[in-house]
């Protein structure tokens, strides 16, 4: 009897990370959103030619907004449509979940920041982060965190030997 063959994926789930947000900002909390693309941009994010470093969220007449998320679109697959790469794109959320992000930015001060952007299934999500600037020294004191963890790694494994 001849086995069924198992499906089995080619890497992670993740299209893009925003290693930048976890450096200027300290994360309270993260929201998942879907994204309103075009079939050109679903095409790139599966090649992986996205870029979300520079983008930011917004909210505007209850609704969420990302802008400066670059897709770099295929030559092969958008030969009859201008594609512009770095247009406004609609997030999708519920009317619950638009109206905390929306009193958590007026109340405390906080911005929203994409933090990663991945495949849930055959939709594109992104995660959003609620967040708060960092000052200079903020950043220092989790550099010199950083640093200690790696030299505490380097002589955990040096006495195990």
């Amino acid at each position: 009897m001849a086995k069924k063959k198992s499906k089995s994926k080619a890497g992670s789930n993740t299209i893009a990370l925003n290693k930048k947000a976890r450096h200027e900002y300290f994360i309270d909390d993260e929201i998942e959103a879907g994204l309103e693309l075009q079939g050109w941009e679903v095409k790139s994010l599966r090649e992986g030619k996205t870029n979300i470093a520079e983008s930011y969220v917004y909210i505007r007449d209850g609704e969420a907004f990302i802008s400066g998320m670059t897709i770099t679109p295929l030559t092969q697959a958008s030969t009859h449509i201008v594609a512009n790469p770095t247009r406004v794109r609609k997030l999708l959320m519920s009317r619950k979940e638009l109206d905390n992000l929306f009193g958590r930015i007026n109340r405390e001060g906080m911005t929203l920041v994409a933090t990663s952007l991945y495949w849930s299934r055959s939709w594109a999500k992104i995660k959003i982060g609620v967040a708060k600037g960092k000052k200079l020294h903020d950043k220092r004191t989790d550099m010199k965190e950083k640093d200690w963890a790696r030299d505490k790694a380097r002589i955990m494994k040096s006495n195990l030997r």
